[in-house]
């Protein structure tokens, strides 16, 4: 479909109000791709609390850590789907489409309230993005996508879960920072990247950058 930043007749816009503009609109194509990346991940970030099951067990007394350790694993889908179509709002929903699969039709335990935390850090995973106009997707700016998604989601669970106070709440931050950085930034990066040579995203906004 063709770029809604680009006109047939000559532009009398100016360099600067250009650069103001997002890269293009949301096309039926890009929302049917978020829709089936929330599904997918949905489901992966299910497995993922399998996981944390399981690490939560082996850790024994600290337990209660797993989650921070594997914090980033949640934040996945919002970078890959941004990098992807590069339009505003993209990581927001496609995390809040899996949270959906999560709950709806997963089950989880989280129930509701999961979607307010999947609002909240594909909020801040996308932010780094947003910032500079959907148009640097180095490694930086995944670690800082990583790292925002992951320090914005803290603040919401340490006020619903009372970790203010509690001795172990810098290292529950320093881990699920690190964590976010990661497996919610650095990996999404090596995915998207996996992605872009098979060449199944090229009829994307990421193909037409990559291959401007």
């Amino acid at each position: 479909m063709k770029d809604t930043t680009m006109s047939a007749a000559p532009s009398t816009t100016t360099p600067a109000a250009a650069s103001a503009r997002p890269i293009h609109r949301f096309t039926l194509k890009d929302l049917v791709l978020i829709v089936v990346l929330g599904v997918v991940f949905g489901f992966l970030y299910w497995a993922l609390v399998q996981a944390w099951t399981g690490l939560s067990i082996l850790l024994g007394p600290a337990g209660d850590l797993a989650q921070h350790v594997l914090l980033g694993g949640w934040l996945l889908v919002a970078p890959i789907a941004v990098a992807i179509v590069r339009t505003r709002f993209a990581g927001v929903i496609a995390e809040i489409l899996a949270s959906v699969i999560e709950v709806v039709f997963l089950g989880s335990a989280v129930g509701p309230m999961l979607f307010v935390a999947a609002a909240i850090q594909g909020a801040g995973s996308e932010l780094p993005f947003a910032l500079r106009r959907y148009s640097s997707f180095g490694w930086g700016s995944y670690a800082l996508s990583g790292l925002l998604g992951s320090g914005f989601v803290f603040i919401f669970s340490a006020f619903r879960s009372g970790w203010f106070g509690q001795d172990l709440f810098f290292l529950r931050l320093g881990i699920q920072l690190a964590s976010g950085v990661i497996l919610g930034g650095l990996l999404a990066k090596v995915i998207v990247e996996a992605l872009a040579k098979t060449g199944v995203v090229d009829n994307y906004a990421i193909g037409r950058a990559l291959n401007a």
